[in-house]
């Protein structure tokens, strides 16, 4: 199935999408694996809606073999908002796409509500850190893509998406196409559209990356918010540690190339967080704590 975009539009086979999303729609999300390693018995969690095992990631390039990632185990508990965070290149963005099967892993396995992820899976919403919103067309027309290419019920999809708008604040940009938006009000339509359809899973590669300092604040909110109303399991990947704080139910701490779980932290901190928080003793406790493991790798050093 290909999909092609040319200066006017996109081009879209929608009966062949339609049937391709048919066919990879879990039948089961209620079934849950369970398991323990090693990483997840020192940060204990409440299931295993995600569950991966002995997972590694080989690139095979024309003049270099790269190992993105080695040997990672983890548990994620349904409803549950974990981030990870990270060095550059140590495989962040590469395990979520392995959890999305946009690509396979080189070993073990990844099963996500007990369905083994061996292929593309389209129960899932996922949003970059570039919003990638389509310029020929509104915001409502942007997040109502996801519904005609699923062939979703178009009244119950204008509504939802109505109502998405409303909750992150752009209820009078519907009409608004994307060069008249910010680039905080894109990323919040590009985060309406990835929820359209009431995915189980987020996953989130960097959203907030590219805003300024105030616009990634209010997202990350925003973000809870949603979060809180949806009930949905949230794989976050992010460079900030503060960030990775403030959202996070654990933060999974990854060491350099090639990628392994180096330390799982909880963060027992009350919900639902007000931006105050970072302000209190145990918020930058945490921080310390993030901070530590990567002084320990060496990923940062205090010396001038």
């Amino acid at each position: 199935m290909a999909v092609r975009l040319t200066t006017n539009g996109p081009i879209l086979d929608m009966p062949s999408i339609r049937r391709w999303l048919r066919s990879k729609r879990p039948k089961n999300r209620a079934a849950n694996v369970q398991g323990t390693d090693a990483a997840t018995a020192t940060s204990a969690t409440s299931g295993g809606y995600i569950s991966i095992r002995g997972v590694s990631k080989t690139f095979i390039g024309r003049n270099a073999v790269v190992e993105a990632l080695s040997a990672v185990d983890l548990d994620v508990a349904d409803g549950e908002f974990v981030s990870v965070i990270g060095p550059s290149g140590c495989g962040k963005s590469t395990l979520l796409m392995l959890l999305s099967g946009l690509d396979l892993a080189t070993t073990g396995t990844i099963r996500v509500g007990g369905k083994l992820i061996d292929r593309p899976t389209s129960d899932l919403g996922i949003v970059f850190q570039q919003d990638v919103l389509l310029e020929w067309r509104t915001a409502l027309e942007n997040i109502l893509l996801q519904a005609e290419i699923r062939g979703s019920d178009k009244k119950a999809a204008m509504g939802r998406a109505t109502n998405l708008l409303a909750m992150v604040s752009l209820e009078g940009f519907a009409a608004a196409y994307p060069y008249e938006l910010s680039g905080g009000m894109r990323q919040r339509v590009a985060i309406c559209r990835a929820l359209l359809h009431e995915p189980p899973l987020l996953l989130m590669d960097e959203p907030f990356g590219a805003l300024d300092a105030l616009t990634r604040d209010q997202l990350q909110i925003d973000l809870l918010r949603l979060w809180s109303k949806q009930k949905m399991t949230v794989v976050f990947v992010t460079h900030s540690i503060p960030e990775a704080v403030f959202l996070s139910d654990r933060i999974v701490v990854m060491s350099p190339r090639p990628g392994r779980i180096e330390k799982i932290i909880k963060i027992e901190l009350p919900r639902p967080r007000r931006l105050s928080l970072r302000e209190t003793p145990e918020f930058l406790g945490y921080n310390q704590q993030v901070t530590g493991v990567f002084k320990t790798l060496g990923v940062l050093r205090d010396e001038v």
